[in-house]
């Protein structure tokens, strides 16, 4: 009787010290069946409850400001890119990290500092995209790693309605890579702290990245006027375009065209004073600030963003991990190592609710710049700034 009673007060205590987790994502199909399938392990590992519920992408924000201190929200969100970062952090919905994670040293360091804010880890980073150079092979036999290879290359495959390379010249995004690599930036980045009072889009090195875009058409004649994102793509995958300036979103259509491709970073451009270090756009798990259960949360999230979990992830989704040990794992997937390199030599987009002042300025800028040839881009640059800064204040 007595040893009945110690069984039945054991259960009592594991059934009281259980948590019920609630985990919101956005994720469909595979990648969806991944995370319950991780809900699951986790369940059957700790005690805990997982309830996964599915919320639309653009509603996870607003939703959960709204219900976090109303203590409705979720315990972890699966997930959210870093550009909301500041503004979860400002309404001071999302856990800092820092007491439950005890090392970062698998994840990709552009990943950590993506998910890093104002010193605080207020996520774990779960995958990264980034643009890189994806050229077809049957045109291109081998990797140009300097500006004198890929510009003899890209001339050599241009002509005859055939093209050597092409992107959006107008894009922004797209071609932050050039402007970091001459020197410009969007918000200066001292020791993890962005200081969005010191805009690096108008200075000399950002001059000279909208000269250096101007002239890959008209002075280098390798993108024609008009050049959509769409139009590129199409050219390319119609094998007529050596060359295409990407992201792994386009791999998939890539892959059905049976084309055999190679992706690597961009060659450092003519004049830079750095490498060519794309915007990195990164998504991780946050934990809710005003959950009841953030140890277990934080459990969770760790599991999920784990090596072999992202390695699972991955063949899921076909999502570039931000782990290096997953990465790894993963080599012989060309998509993998070929982003995964450029990721890693890359630059996190700025996490701070200031950057939605930017898009609009910066992107009109950069599209005037390569309206014609031989802008005056000082003074272009220089008003796209000062919008800019109007639109912070």
């Amino acid at each position: 009787m007595k040893k009945a009673l110690t069984v039945l007060s054991l259960a009592l205590l594991g059934s009281a010290s259980a948590a019920n987790l609630t985990v919101w994502t956005h994720f469909g199909t595979g990648e969806l069946a991944w995370l319950k399938s991780q809900a699951q392990a986790y369940e059957q590992k700790t005690g805990n409850k997982v309830t996964v519920v599915s919320v639309p992408f653009d509603q996870i924000p607003d939703k959960f400001i709204q219900s976090a201190p109303k203590g409705q929200g979720p315990d972890v969100i699966v997930t959210l890119p870093q550009d909301r970062l500041g503004q979860m952090a400002a309404a001071g919905v999302v856990e800092p990290l820092n007491k439950y994670v005890t090392t970062t040293t698998d994840f990709d360091r552009t990943a950590v500092s993506a998910f890093t804010y104002q010193g605080k880890l207020l996520g774990l980073p779960m995958f990264a995209e980034s643009v890189a150079l994806v050229y077809n092979k049957k045109l291109v036999s081998k990797a140009p790693t300097t500006w004198a290879e890929f510009l003899k290359t890209a001339q050599a495959n241009t002509g005859n309605g055939k093209f050597g390379f092409l992107y959006d010249l107008s894009n922004a995004y797209m071609g932050y890579g050039f402007i970091n690599a001459y020197g410009g930036y969007v918000f200066k980045n001292n020791g993890g702290t962005l200081n969005t009072k010191d805009i690096g889009l108008a200075n000399t090195g950002a001059d000279k990245a909208s000269a250096f875009l101007n002239d890959l058409r008209y002075k280098y004649n390798l993108v024609p006027e008009g050049v959509s994102g769409d139009a590129a793509r199409s050219a390319f995958l119609q094998g007529r375009l050596a060359m295409f300036l990407t992201g792994p979103w386009d791999m998939s259509d890539i892959k059905k065209a049976g084309l055999d491709v190679g992706i690597v970073p961009f060659p450092t451009p003519p004049g830079a004073t750095s490498k060519w270090s794309p915007f990195v756009g990164v998504q991780g798990t946050l934990i809710n600030a005003y959950s009841k259960n953030k140890a277990a949360a934080a459990a969770f999230a760790k599991q999920i963003t784990s090596s072999d979990a992202q390695v699972a992830f991955n063949k899921a989704g076909g999502r570039i991990p931000v782990s290096l040990s997953a990465r790894t794992k993963l080599k012989a997937d060309p998509v993998v190592a070929g982003f995964g390199r450029t990721i890693s030599v890359g630059t996190p987009m700025p996490n701070v609710p200031q950057m939605g002042a930017v898009w609009g300025p910066w992107s009109n800028a950069i599209a005037q710049s390569v309206q014609k040839p031989n802008q005056n881009y000082t003074q272009i640059l220089d008003k796209a700034v000062q919008e800019i800064n109007s639109n912070i204040k």
